[in-house]
C-alpha cells in the first residue's frame, strides 16, 4: 500500500472515530444547549417582568397566567418564605386536570416590605422538540465538514508526497541498472526529502562506481588471460610433436590441454558478457527467424544425433529479426538449445515455437529434460552459480548469464518454467520493435 493512501486511509478512520463519538455525545451536547438556552431566557423574562414592577409597581396585582396550550405561564404570588430563593428546576404542574413538566424559574423578592415569589414556567416537552432537528442539522455539517478535510488531507498529501513520488520514479524506476544517467535534483521544500534524495543519488553513484569497475576487471583480465593461455597451448602442441614423450606424459598434456580448453571458454564467456554489458555491440543486423535457428540447428545436429533427441520446430515464416546483432542472438539460442540438449535425457524432445497474440511475440523452446529443482529456480541465471543436475552434470556454467545478458541488450523477456524430472520451457518475449511480419 502507498504511503499517501496509507495517510488518507489513517485520517478517515480517525475523523470516522471522532464522527462515531460526536454522534454518541450530540444528544446529551443537544439537551445541555437547549437547557442553557432556555435557562438564559428565563432570566431575561424574569428580568423583563422585574423592570415593569419596578416601573409600575405591583397594586396587588397578583396573577398567574398560561399560554393557550399551556406551555408557558407566568405567576406572581405572595411568598411565605423568608429565605432568599433563586433558582431553576424541573417540576411537575396540575393545570386543569393535565400533569405536565416545566422547566421553572423561581424568585422571590420583597416590596413595600412584603415577600413576593415570581415563577416563570416553560414546558420540558417544547425544550426538547428543537433536539431532534438541531441533531440533524449537526450531522449533516459534521459530515459535510469531515468529508472535506478528507478531500483537503488528501491533496495536501499529494502535494506533500510529490517530491517521494519523484525521487521514486526519476531515481529508482526510469532507469536501468546500473546506468543511472545524470543527478537531477528534485525540488522539494522538505529537508527529509532533501535528504533522501542526495543519500540516493551518493547510493548510486556508489553503485555505479562499483561496477563499472567490477566491468574494467572483467574485461581487462579476460584480456590480460587470453595471452598466457595461448602461450600454454602452443608450448602443449609443440611438446606433443617430440617423440621422446612417453605415453604417461601424454595423457597428462591432453589433460592439461583440455583444462586450458576449458579456461579459456570461459575467458571469452566472461569477456563477451563485460563487452556485452558495456554496450560495445551494434544493432544493425536483419535476419529470418527460421534461417537464424536453421544455423543453430546445424551447429547442434551431431549432437542431437548422438543423443537421438527430436527436434521440431513450429516457427512462422514471415518473422523477419531487425535491429538485432545476429552473432549475439545466435549465442542465445545456441546456448538455450545446447542446454536443452545437454540436459536431456536419450530419445527425448526438444521443440521450438514461436508465436503472436495480443501484439506479443513469444518464443519457447521447450524440453523433455531433468528439469529444474523449484529452489534453483531464482539462481540460474547467476555467473558460477553451481547445480547438481544429475550424477553426470554439474551445474549450467556460463550458458544461461550469457543469454540473460544477451536478452537484456536487445530488451528480450526471459522466463523460465521447469519441472524437476519433468522438463524445461524457456521463454522468450520479444518487443515488438524487434519482429517486422
Amino acid at each position: 500500500m502507498k504511503l499517501k493512501t496509507k495517510l488518507t486511509l489513517f485520517n478517515t478512520i480517525s475523523k470516522l472515530v471522532i464522527v462515531t463519538l460526536f454522534v454518541l455525545l450530540l444528544p446529551v451536547l443537544i439537551r445541555n444547549i437547549n437547557q442553557n438556552f432556555t435557562d438564559n431566557k428565563l432570566h431575561k423574562q424574569k428580568n423583563k417582568v422585574l423592570r415593569i414592577i419596578k416601573t409600575s409597581g405591583i397594586k396587588n396585582n397578583l396573577y398567574a397566567a398560561y399560554s393557550p396550550l399551556k406551555e408557558e405561564f407566568y405567576s406572581l404570588d405572595e411568598d411565605s418564605l423568608d429565605e432568599s430563593l433563586d433558582t431553576i428546576t424541573n417540576e411537575k404542574r396540575k393545570i386543569e386536570g393535565d400533569t405536565i413538566d416545566y422547566r421553572i424559574l423561581s424568585y422571590n423578592f420583597i416590596i413595600d416590605k412584603k415577600n413576593y415569589l415570581l415563577e416563570i414556567g416553560k414546558s420540558v416537552d417544547t425544550i426538547g422538540e428543537t433536539t431532534t432537528p438541531l441533531q440533524n442539522i449537526a450531522f449533516v455539517v459534521l459530515v459535510g465538514m469531515i468529508l472535506l478535510t478528507i478531500l483537503a488531507d488528501l491533496v495536501y498529501s499529494t502535494y506533500v508526497l510529490r517530491p517521494l513520488d519523484l525521487i521514486i520514479k526519476t531515481k529508482l524506476i526510469a532507469h536501468k541498472f546500473p546506468n543511472f544517467g545524470s543527478y537531477n535534483k528534485v525540488k522539494t521544500s522538505t529537508s527529509d526529502f532533501e535528504y533522501l534524495d542526495i543519500s540516493i543519488h551518493k547510493m548510486i553513484e556508489t553503485i555505479e562506481s562499483t561496477f563499472q569497475k567490477e566491468r574494467e576487471f572483467i574485461s581487462n583480465a579476460s584480456h590480460e588471460l587470453m595471452t598466457p593461455i595461448s602461450i600454454l597451448q602452443s608450448k602443449i602442441e609443440n611438446m606433443f610433436e617430440r617423440e621422446d614423450i612417453v605415453d604417461e606424459l601424454k595423457t597428462r598434456l591432453l589433460e592439461m590441454q583440455k583444462i586450458l580448453n576449458r579456461l579459456k571458454s570461459i575467458t571469452k564467456t566472461l569477456l563477451l558478457i563485460s563487452q556485452i554489458e558495456n554496450e560495445q555491440f551494434l544493432k544493425e543486423d536483419q535476419i529470418s527467424l527460421t534461417v537464424l535457428l536453421g544455423e543453430v540447428y546445424d551447429e547442434i545436429s551431431i549432437r542431437l544425433q548422438d543423443k537421438n533427441i527430436i527436434y521440431e520446430t513450429s516457427l512462422p515464416e514471415e518473422w523477419n529479426l531487425v535491429h538485432v546483432n545476429k552473432f549475439l542472438l545466435f549465442n542465445l539460442f545456441f546456448n538455450l538449445i545446447n542446454n536443452a540438449i545437454k540436459y536431456n535425457h536419450e530419445n527425448g524432445h526438444i521443440k521450438v515455437v514461436a508465436t503472436h497474440e495480443n501484439n506479443i511475440f513469444m518464443i519457447s523452446i521447450i524440453d523433455t529434460g531433468i528439469g529444474i529443482s523449484a529452489g534453483d529456480l531464482p539462481f540460474i541465471f547467476n555467473r558460477f552459480k553451481k547445480f547438481r543436475q544429475s550424477m553426470q552434470q554439474d551445474s549450467f556454467g556460463l550458458g544461461l548469464p550469457i543469454v540473460k545478458s544477451i536478452a537484456a541488450f536487445h530488451k528480450i523477456k526471459i522466463g523460465v518454467v521447469s519441472e524437476k524430472g519433468k522438463g524445461s520451457t524457456f521463454k522468450l518475449i520479444l518487443p515488438g520493435f524487434l519482429i517486422e511480419i
